[in-house]
């Protein structure tokens, strides 16, 4: 009887290429992150669970993979920590932690693995990477357009030239729920099935409000609301209510001021965004992109998450990519450069027999010391055997030293691209293939 080799439901092996084009994509956050003057931060894989619980409302309670107690303690089935739900949340307790040695304005961004005991489906997994960026210390809406503007650009430059950014406020939604007639006491139940309005639609959001004791004229006249446009529509109905004024004032100001930024001309401000997560206070957003189930990521502002850790308010907005959903449309769109997929190595060494082996070896290492990705064929084995290998990690080019070579202080150099070999001489190879390599 054979073991299950499968990995955990939910988490996925990475081979070379999977890796090679996951690193690609982090690459081209990191480096726009960090032009936009954000610094790298990393926490640790579990937090003490009363750090996480709480924070993500009813629903992301339940999907919080909890740690048993260990030892002695393991039979009582209680957990006293938890695998990192999302990248917010340890922020929050970083800044509460660390308050006194970070700057007045904290920029930063993080890109490490979260875990959700979600029900697995395509493009959807129990271990996924988000890709983090939050600036903590400020009320201004500059910082809302700050992170749109670097997360269009990430966006731009891996190749995304449709997607559009849904804009929205958590006091409008407060307001509209209030113009319902929604008790605020049921606010956060109205606002999780709303969240499910792109998937389930509006009958199916109206059956879900009923579930939760809302009654479906009062969800039906909710979602009217939300068709309104905004800000004419909105004022009409809200102006009796200053929070969510001042809302519609703040996203048209997001809006105006975004016109010269690489955000400007994509935001769509959609009142019927709610996102789930109860620790947004202000400005909610999410990445559309079409005929795609689902977003590229989102995020918003949160001013009270970090005071739950410190006992006083702190602004904070931040936006989260994540990163499988992308990988997985990019693939599906053929949408990664070809030099992804190129080989992991520049030059292949072969043996030419059991007595050249230090020879073989000798030449590598010069290769390398030269800067070139280099390859040793383990084996002396025929040179149809060796050219296959390097044929099937797509090697470019294979260095063979055989005994004439060698007598003549020579190698020859095929290109498994055009099945042209060459003899040159030993102490030229590294350029001869550094020159055909950028050709």
């Amino acid at each position: 009887m054979t073991a299950n080799v499968q990995p955990a439901r939910g988490t996925r092996d990475f081979l070379p290429d999977d890796v090679r084009r996951r690193e690609y994509v982090i690459g081209v956050i990191r480096n726009v992150y960090e032009r936009y003057g954000f610094e790298p931060l990393e926490t640790p894989a579990f937090e003490n669970i009363e750090t996480l619980l709480g924070k993500y409302g009813e629903e992301g309670n339940k999907l919080i993979f909890k740690i048993l107690k260990r030892g002695e303690h393991e039979a009582s089935g209680e957990a006293d920590l938890a695998l990192r739900y999302d990248l917010t949340v340890p922020l929050a307790r970083v800044v509460a932690q660390y308050q006194s040695e970070l700057p007045r304005f904290f920029k930063r961004y993080q890109i490490q693995p979260v875990w959700r005991a979600d029900r697995p489906a395509r493009g959807r997994f129990r271990e996924f990477y988000q890709c983090d960026v939050d600036a903590i210390g400020t009320t201004s809406t500059l910082v809302e357009i700050d992170v749109l503007s670097a997360v269009s650009e990430v966006l731009r430059r891996l190749g995304f030239d449709n997607f559009v950014i849904r804009l929205n406020h958590r006091e409008l939604l407060t307001g509209l729920l209030a113009a319902a007639g929604i008790p605020a006491a049921s606010h956060g139940d109205a606002l999780v099935a709303i969240d499910k309005l792109d998937k389930i639609q509006r009958e199916g959001v109206i059956k879900d409000l009923a579930g939760r004791g809302i009654a479906a004229d009062v969800g039906g006249r909710a979602l009217d609301l939300f068709q309104l446009d905004v800000p004419v529509g909105m004022r009409l109905q809200l102006q009796q209510q200053e929070r969510a004024v001042y809302a519609i004032d703040q996203l048209k100001e997001i809006v105006e001021l975004s016109a010269g930024t690489p955000a400007g001309g994509r935001i769509q401000l959609d009142p019927s965004l709610a996102r789930g997560l109860s620790y947004y206070t202000g400005t909610i957003m999410e990445i559309a992109v079409p005929d795609l189930a689902g977003s590229l990521g989102g995020g918003g502002r949160y001013d009270n998450l970090v005071g739950m850790f410190l006992g006083k308010d702190v602004p904070a907005c931040g936006f989260s990519l994540g990163l499988e959903r992308i990988l997985v449309v990019m693939a599906e769109r053929n949408m990664f450069p070809a030099s992804v997929a190129n080989a992991a190595v520049d030059v292949m060494v072969t043996i030419w027999n059991h007595d050249t082996r230090a020879d073989s070896l000798a030449l590598a290492a010069q290769l390398r010391e030269a800067g070139l990705r280099v390859d040793l064929y383990p084996e002396a084995d025929k040179l149809g055997k060796q050219f296959k290998y390097a044929s099937a990690r797509r090697v470019p080019f294979v260095v063979i030293l055989g005994d004439d070579e060698r007598g003549r202080g020579e190698v020859a150099i095929k290109d498994l691209r055009s099945g042209d070999q060459t003899a040159v001489k030993r102490s030229e190879v590294s350029t001869y293939v550094k020159t055909r390599l950028n050709g």
